[in-house]
């Protein structure tokens, strides 16, 4: 039986880094558009620690890179 382990990217807060290195992770690109329609002026991620608030912002900097 041959069964692949999944890599989970605990710690990891480069988006790079998760894409190249084939780590697991949820796709949260749907939220780019909702941020964009925001008419705020400050977005604040209130999310508990190890939430992937830093691995957010890193994909939203590879996005508009």
């Amino acid at each position: 039986m041959n069964v692949k382990r999944i890599k989970l990217p605990y710690g990891i807060s480069n988006f790079k880094m998760l894409v190249r290195d084939e780590y697991h992770y949820i796709d949260k690109t749907k939220y780019i558009e909702q941020l964009e329609e925001n008419p705020e002026r400050y977005i604040f991620f209130l999310r508990p620690r190890r939430f992937g608030k830093s691995l957010f912002v890193s994909q939203l900097r590879y996005y508009y890179g």
